[in-house]
């Protein structure tokens, strides 16, 4: 035969709905992809709360770091000053009748000086006898009070009986107001709450830190884990 015999095998025949139809995902990878869709939104949350605290965190931490600056360096060696207040003193004529009270005198000094600040500790001292050469006399009872607030503090001083009360005044420079809003000096409740959200945005900043570093460094968190465990282990053992 002078042409050769060819045969054709053909595959055979497939469906071409079935040819065209995707892979469907078995249930392992269905719950894979669950789990790396759930890690993902994590970190974006994570990221967003790190980021929108932070700012938060900064824009306080700016304020405390610099007053904190002054507070370190308020004495010592490497003393910064922050100016020296102002003082005034005056004796102010009391009204009669004459409080009868530290906390009348309190209010009723506030009312009628303007002074900025809260009434705090009062010192009260009752009359007593005192020696004076060879002679005893009584000394009337004697009143101390003290308003404080981040621009000013003032003292007053009153001896009972008398008509008059001194008052000491001294004016704080804005640095020194600055500090004094560091300590929180006769502040209110509203400033100690936003205090707290400084303190509370340090802690989260932490939290939401440490759960990155995690996230992202799931073999290396394995790592540190021995070795502060280690370390926390032979610091243990050390103080027994």
């Amino acid at each position: 035969m002078s042409v050769s015999d060819t045969i054709d095998i053909e595959p055979p025949a497939t469906d071409e709905h079935e040819a065209h139809e995707p892979r469907r995902p078995d249930s392992d990878e269905l719950k894979s992809r669950r789990q790396r869709s759930r890690r993902a939104t994590l970190i974006k949350w994570l990221r967003q709360v790190h980021g929108w605290v932070g700012l938060w965190g900064a824009a306080l931490g700016l304020l405390f770091g610099m007053t904190g600056f002054f507070l370190n360096h308020r004495g010592g060696p490497l003393r910064v000053s922050t100016g020296e207040p102002q003082v005034s003193v005056m004796q102010v004529p009391l009204p009669q009748p004459a409080p009868e009270t530290p906390r009348e005198l309190a209010n009723w000094l506030k009312h009628e000086l303007k002074i900025a600040g809260n009434p705090g500790r009062v010192q009260k001292e009752p009359e007593h006898p005192v020696a004076w050469g060879d002679r005893s006399v009584v000394q009337p009872e004697h009143w101390q009070l003290n308003f404080a607030s981040p621009k000013e503090n003032t003292s007053v001083e009153y001896w009972v009986g008398n008509h008059t009360v001194t008052v000491k005044r001294s004016a704080n420079t804005f640095l020194a107001m600055l500090t004094n809003m560091h300590k929180g000096v006769g502040l209110s409740v509203g400033w100690v709450l936003l205090i707290d959200t400084l303190a509370g945005s340090l802690i989260l900043l932490s939290l939401t830190g440490v759960l990155l570093w995690t996230e992202l460094n799931k073999r290396k968190t394995v790592g540190v884990v021995l070795v502060m465990g280690s370390i926390a282990a032979l610091v243990v053992l050390g103080t027994l």
